[in-house]
Order: C-alpha cells, then sequence, then structure tokens
C-alpha cells in the first residue's frame, strides 16, 4: 500500500497543482501572522504570545477549508472554492478542538521542553522526553483528524480525535512513514517558499492516504474474521490503481514519447 500511497499521492498533487498554489497563496496569510508574532518576540513577550496563538487558531480554520477541497481531489473530482467556505463554519467545533491541541503541542515544543533541558538535571530531563512523546502523539493525530472530519462530520470533535488517535496506534509504522513524508514535504515547501508542495499538497497526502486506510477497515467490517496482518491489497486497491491510470514520471516529463 505504501508504494501505491506515494504514486497517487504525486499523481493527485499533479493533477490538481494550479489549484494547490492558489490554496498555498491563500495560506501566505497564515505565514505573515506568523512572522509577526515571532518579530513582536523580539519586543514584547506576551502580545507575541498571543499573536502565535491567534495565528494557530486562524491555521486550525483555513486547514478546514484546505481539507474539505483537497477529500474532493484525491477521489478524482475537482476541487471547488465553494466547499473551502462551507466547511469553515460547519467545521468549528473541529477547528476549536484543533486549535487548542496544536497550541498545547507547540507550547511544550517552543516553551516547556526547552525550559526543562535548560535546568541540566536528570528528573527534568526525563519530564522533557515524555513530553515529546506528548508532542509526537497529538501531532500523529492530527494527520487523520481532518480527513475523518470530512467523512463523518456528524462526529463530535472528542469522537473525531478519539478515531484519530486510534487509526495512528492499528496503523503504527505506515503512521511513522506518513509522519516523515509530511517531514520531508515539509521541507521541500521551504525551499520552494511554501507555494508547492504547502499545506495543500500536505492536506492532499493525509487525504488520500485516509482513503486507502478506510479501504482496510471496510473490508475487515465485511470480513471480521480476516486477518488484519495478511489482507488482500491487490484487491482492495484495484479501483483505486485503475483510477489512477498507468501513468509514470517518464510519460509527464516526456508526453510525446508515450
Amino acid at each position: 500500500m505504501t508504494g501505491f500511497f506515494l504514486k497517487k499521492a504525486f499523481f493527485d498533487g499533479w493533477d490538481n497543482m494550479i489549484s494547490l498554489i492558489i490554496i498555498n497563496l491563500g495560506y501566505l496569510l497564515v505565514l505573515l501572522a506568523l512572522y509577526g508574532a515571532f518579530s513582536l518576540m523580539q519586543i514584547a513577550l506576551l502580545p507575541a504570545i498571543l499573536v502565535f496563538i491567534l495565528t494557530v487558531g486562524l491555521h486550525a480554520f483555513y486547514a478546514a477549508g484546505v481539507h474539505a477541497i483537497t477529500s474532493t481531489m484525491v477521489k478524482g473530482r475537482r476541487g471547488e472554492a465553494s466547499s473551502f467556505w462551507k466547511a469553515i463554519p460547519a467545521m468549528w467545533r473541529h477547528a476549536l478542538l484543533l486549535w487548542a491541541a496544536e497550541s498545547a503541542a507547540l507550547t511544550i515544543l517552543v516553551f516547556v521542553i526547552p525550559f526543562y533541558l535548560s535546568l541540566h538535571s536528570i528528573f527534568p530531563m526525563i519530564l522533557a522526553v515524555l513530553l515529546f512523546w506528548v508532542f509526537l502523539t497529538i501531532t500523529g493525530a492530527t494527520l487523520y483528524y481532518y480527513p475523518l472530519a470530512m467523512r463523518f462530520p456528524q462526529d463530535s470533535p472528542r469522537k473525531t480525535a478519539k478515531k484519530a488517535f486510534v487509526i495512528v496506534l492499528d496503523n503504527l509504522p505506515f503512521s511513522i512513514f506518513l509522519s516523515i513524508y509530511h517531514l520531508i514535504l515539509f521541507v521541500l515547501s521551504i525551499f520552494l517558499a511554501t507555494i508547492i508542495p504547502g499545506v495543500a499538497g500536505l492536506a492532499v497526502s493525509r487525504n488520500g492516504a485516509f482513503d486507502l486506510l478506510m479501504l482496510k477497515y471496510d473490508y475487515l467490517e465485511e470480513h471480521p474474521e480476516a486477518d488484519r496482518k495478511h489482507l488482500p491489497w491487490d484487491d482492495l486497491l484495484f479501483e483505486e490503481r485503475e483510477k489512477v491510470g498507468h501513468r509514470s514520471l517518464r510519460s509527464i516529463i516526456f508526453p510525446w514519447k508515450d
């Protein structure tokens, strides 16, 4: 499944590149607010923290709209701008929970862990390590949070978060791989001025990964006696492979040779 995920994520991004660039250009407002928070930190700490927290909130609400559009892209349909604007008020409770979770995670990473490490003692260092795992756990759950919210909009934010944690633990090797993949995309986005793949590209990969994992759970629901460690992925991915088609990087770079 992992190999097909990489192929699907690439072609989903390629087929919707213009839309992704437009979404990422809008996200520059969030990045400017973040830059302002860090600039203000050199002048006044408390106002800077307030702006930082508000920026995280802006990200949480913007991400809801981004996932609404990209969740349709990974299904082979065109993303509509109206989906973005409808998702923000529809997902406001989920956005608030994500805002709180990401604020807590970033506070732990940026302020609490460095403080404990600066004490140069065994017990604070142990606490720093434990808090780092808390940060990783929260970050891991955010991989599937909005994709779950888009698929099950009737669920409460708490129930969505609980499902996200369950999926992470139930698919830990793939979730670790997805986290590393996101880190690579994040670094690549920095070099490309966040224009591509950017936040939209990250959302495409999250929604694509989630949809593939849902094939597993749909199959297990129909076949509860099946061996979870030996699933018929070739059969499960048949329709998705047909949708992607028999494309390659060669066909993109040298289309006249096909």
